[in-house]
């Protein structure tokens, strides 16, 4: 039997990709546990903090060594910030009293599921990527139940057993308004928006194929491009629209896509999914996005655009053709749709609470 009330520690971050799917959940967890309460660790300087907050959970921030696969100088470092991350995990879910930890990935989360698992405290991991990320996997040998958001990450995990669970999305993304949204970003009526996502921490290479290609879009089109922070762009095309970071204001931003340019995080492709939005995908060249992207693209649920080779005429091209031809935004909108499993918030919530109790 579980207790009345429980105390969930949430962590990751560094990105965004790993924080929404759980704020999803906690807000599943509580409503099965009206009693349940939640604190987030993450990173001292990632983007996730304001999000955490306006949902109105606590925020603890720890030290965190990014986990490379290149040559750094920073690699010498980081071992050090992952251990000093340790302790001070120890402490605060010490302090806490935390009954469970549950992350979707991030190297944020890495000292805190250590800290878990050495203290015997229930770890639930989520994977969202096909593959498991090297935080995951760092993270599973400590995991007490383990849940993927795709059906085709089943057999990335030998001696195991995951649950399909789908990915979840807040349920606030399907409250935006396209009046809404003309109103806060002082946007045009109908002329079609173009909204650009490069991921939490922002994704230059998107950010200069749009500068450049801003005289050719906004010709037919309006662009919504939320650029990361401290990336902005300065085009000053009529327009166009920047900005750093957008929250309680995204559920609008998405009201009001035409068409969406995206990396391929899991997180945002299934919001995606959830909202049946057309999107043109550019993965991040050399990562787990690449697998991502191809999955989506094979489904007809997006048009895979790959980076390095790619141009801003091309890029432009592109984005007019599909904007001018509703059929195939249509048909990218409906395989989108198809991609995500519904009430994936609600199924994770139940193998957290049904292991703890058992």
């Amino acid at each position: 039997m579980i207790k009345k009330d429980i105390h969930v520690v949430l962590c990751g971050g560094g990105t965004l990709g790993s924080v929404t799917p759980l704020l999803a959940v906690a807000r599943a967890i509580r409503s099965h546990a009206s009693g349940a309460t939640f604190t987030w660790i993450g990173t001292e300087d990632g983007p996730e903090a304001r999000l955490v907050k306006e949902a109105g959970i606590p925020f603890h921030a720890i030290s965190a060594g990014k986990l490379r696969r290149y040559a750094s100088w920073r690699n010498l470092i980081d071992p050090l910030r992952v251990m000093k991350g340790f302790f001070q995990a120890k402490r605060l879910l010490r302090e806490l009293k935390a009954d469970a930890v549950v992350t979707a990935g991030g190297y944020s989360a890495v000292p805190v599921v250590w800290a878990a698992g050495l203290a015997h405290i229930f770890v639930h991991v989520h994977q969202q990527d096909i593959r498991p990320g090297l935080a995951n996997r760092l993270s599973l040998p400590y995991a007490s139940s383990l849940s993927v958001a795709l059906e085709a990450s089943l057999d990335a995990f030998p001696g195991t057993h995951p649950e399909w669970t789908g990915n979840p999305v807040r349920s606030e993304l399907l409250s935006g308004s396209r009046q809404e949204a003309e109103r806060l970003f002082s946007l045009e009526h109908g002329v079609p928006t173009v909204l650009v996502l490069g991921g939490g921490t922002g994704a230059m290479g998107i950010n200069n194929l749009v500068r450049e290609a801003l005289p050719q879009l906004t010709r037919e089109a309006q662009v919504l491009h939320v650029t990361g922070k401290g990336k902005m762009i300065g085009g000053d095309a009529v327009r166009y629209r920047q900005f750093e970071f957008l929250t309680t204001e995204m559920p609008h931003a998405f009201a009001v896509a035409d068409l969406v340019v995206t990396r391929a995080g899991m997180g945002t492709l299934t919001e995606l999914a959830a909202l049946g939005l057309p999107a043109i995908i550019v993965p991040m060249p050399n990562s787990h996005q690449e697998e991502n992207a191809q999955l989506f693209a094979a489904k007809g649920a997006g048009v895979l655009l790959e980076e390095p080779s790619l141009s801003s005429k091309i890029f432009a091209d592109i984005v007019q053709s599909l904007l001018r031809d509703s059929a195939k935004l249509d048909a990218l909108g409906s395989a989108m749709r198809s991609m995500n499993r519904m009430d994936a918030d609600m199924r994770i919530a139940e193998m957290v609470l049904r292991a703890m109790s058992s």
